[in-house]
């Protein structure tokens, strides 16, 4: 695993390989490692690369900074989540642009069944303190982990409610983790590494730079089963994360305000643009995630449904397994080709059986 880190966390200081494409590199030669040692012919000749980017990869040497990245990660307890590591987050995943690492220190799953990012104004007005810290309590009994980005305003409020009724949060650093922006918050940091924990794809001693902040929200967004927007004016960061959470397919809420009120103007715009759920109540976005219905159990589904098919009964008994599981596994733990899986998967839902989750997630009805 430390070598397999090692090689990824050097294709991210590779100069012109982005996410998107060092993704693309390690789904074709299988590890990071195997990317820098294909010959540079090959590495030229893969679609949008060229002799460039190819020879850049293979004259990259400042592997000790890595190793250095590497120890430091150690003595402070920070995970290094590769892409194909098994913990990293499976709904990032699912993005085109998925963080080739993350360093994440914490104890919360990032593979929960449940995720919500909260997201809102750095300048919030009661009325947007009151309905986070709501909204947050009555999530408090769904075991829900809450996401966001450290911000003053609604981002905080978030993390301090998700504490104070026990849940787990995860804050997303748009700079490295050898340090705490702003650093009003440091304090709040500490107690969320005890229940929850802090998460960046940027390596220690990076700066909390203004071009930092756009790929610290495609995380926010990415990481969640849906997002909601507590206050927004009609640009900013907010907006950013909601655009990027309507983009990746995910559901997202948006809380309603005056219209004459500034902090409002992006929440009213989302909505009108249908891009944005009306939230409601918490109860009304749960049922729009799924998270209202039962599951009943695979021993009752057995009964209920006795003319399975093999395939079927094959999926079934993976999803019993576990409260919710993504396509990738079900593929993976089957066995069974994507046609097939396919099929089963389709009559199982229209017989009632399984219902799919935002994410390409799986869980039994």
């Amino acid at each position: 695993m430390e070598n397999d880190a090692l090689y990824t966390i050097a294709l991210t200081q590779v100069n012109g390989i982005g996410a998107v494409q060092a993704k693309q590199l390690i789904e074709q030669f299988g590890t990071a490692d195997a990317v820098f040692k294909t010959p540079l012919k090959s590495l030229a000749a893969v679609e949008g690369f060229g002799l460039i980017k190819a020879n850049a990869i293979k004259k990259f040497s400042d592997f000790k900074s890595i190793e250095d990245e590497i120890t430091f990660c150690q003595f402070h307890h920070i995970n290094i989540l590769c892409l194909t590591d098994p913990s990293y987050p499976k709904r990032l995943l699912n993005c085109f642009d998925a963080p080739t690492v993350i360093y994440y220190r914490g104890t919360a799953d990032l593979n929960t069944a449940r995720i919500i990012s909260i997201v809102g104004t750095r300048i919030n007005s009661d009325y947007g303190k009151q309905i986070t810290e709501q909204i947050v309590k009555e999530l408090a009994a769904q075991n829900v982990l809450i996401i966001s980005g450290m911000a003053f305003g609604i981002d905080a409020i978030a993390h301090k409610a998700a504490l104070q009724n026990d849940l787990a949060t995860v804050g997303v650093l748009a700079h490295g983790l050898n340090t705490i922006y702003p650093p009003q918050h440091t304090s709040l940091a500490k107690d969320m590494l005890q229940n929850g924990g802090l998460l960046t794809e940027f390596p220690r001693f990076t700066k909390p730079d203004k071009h930092n902040f756009p790929r610290r929200n495609r995380i926010v967004a990415g990481m969640a089963d849906g997002t909601i927007v507590i206050e927004t004016a009609a640009k900013g960061g907010s907006m950013i994360t909601a655009e990027l959470t309507y983009d990746y397919n995910r559901d997202l809420f948006a809380v309603p305000g005056r219209v004459t009120d500034t902090r409002s103007i992006g929440c009213n715009k989302l909505i009108q643009q249908n891009k944005a759920a009306i939230f409601s109540n918490t109860e009304q976005m749960m049922e729009v995630l799924g998270w209202q219905k039962k599951k009943v159990t695979a021993k009752k589904q057995r009964e209920l449904f006795i003319e399975l098919t093999p395939e079927e009964l094959t999926i079934v008994t993976i999803l019993e397994s576990k409260e919710i599981v993504h396509i990738d596994e079900i593929y993976l733990t089957s066995k069974l080709s994507s046609s097939s899986v396919a099929v089963a998967m389709l009559n199982l839902e229209l017989q009632n059986i399984l219902v799919c989750l935002p994410g390409k997630l799986y869980r039994l009805m």
